[in-house]
């Protein structure tokens, strides 16, 4: 067994990287079969399919299936067969005559080798498009810190994630009828020394990714806030206007 470990360990982009095509179902048999007896025997492989699977759960858990339906196989069926589907016979509108020096046959070899080359293409595209997903999830960050914005009432607001002192993502849990000649502006106090800085201003009914620069790491219970300011934001850099909600960032567990 531990042959089988030492030869997966090598594999190019390491134990993370492959254990996230096991789980996407891209690996071929062979490398897949050595995977599988690697987490039956092995606690740190056991550990990181899970940990890959737990990442791809959200995806898992939105994604809709698609329902091709039977004539769509049936087609690439046929085609791959050397046939012409029902349907295209249908809609042709006059037969192609072929020369008389041309043998042609019920199954011919030179139009189910294209199909072949088309099916192959159209799996070889599949593969591309699981492998964007794959690298487009696994390379999300996660958050620094999130923090959930309550008003008086207790009531759930606004949802921050805070990337590192660099992008925030602002999720608005509620509606917020905002007059024309006003503006909701997001802040946070990453110390006393730089007091409530703006991480910029919100726009209503949308998630917003604000940029900011020159803020230190943001920390456990540091304060986030919003407040309604005139429109483009307070003309002083510090919150002037009524606090709409107020919340203590949390790390991730």
């Amino acid at each position: 067994m531990s042959d089988v470990i030492t030869d997966i360990d090598g594999y190019p982009g390491g134990r993370d990287a492959l254990a996230d095509q096991y789980v996407l179902g891209i690996l071929d048999e062979a490398t897949s079969e050595l995977v599988a007896t690697a987490v039956e025997v092995d606690p740190e492989w056991r550990g990181a399919v899970v940990a890959s699977q737990e990442r791809f759960l959200p995806l898992a858990l939105t994604a809709e299936p698609l329902d091709l339906g039977p004539e769509f196989w049936a087609g690439i069926e046929a085609r791959l067969n050397g046939e012409q589907p029902e349907r295209v016979r249908k809609t042709t509108a006059a037969p192609i005559s072929v020369p008389s020096s041309v043998p042609t046959s019920a199954n011919d070899n030179a139009q189910t080798a294209i199909w072949r080359r088309r099916a192959i293409a159209a799996s070889v595209a599949c593969l591309l498009a699981v492998g964007a997903l794959f690298w487009s999830v696994s390379r999300t960050p996660e958050p620094t810190v999130i923090a959930i914005l309550l008003n008086d009432n207790n009531e759930p607001q606004v949802m921050i994630e805070d990337f590192g002192g660099e992008t925030a993502r602002v999720t608005l849990l509620t509606d917020y009828d905002v007059p024309a000649d006003r503006s909701i502006q997001v802040w946070t106090l990453p110390n006393r020394e730089m007091g409530p800085t703006s991480l910029g201003l919100l726009t209503p009914g949308e998630t917003v990714t604000l940029d900011f620069a020159n803020l230190p790491m943001p920390l456990e219970q540091q304060l986030y806030e919003i407040t309604l300011e005139q429109q483009g934001g307070s003309p002083t850099g510090r919150p002037t206007g009524p606090i709409l909600a107020k919340g203590f960032a949390k790390r991730p567990r």
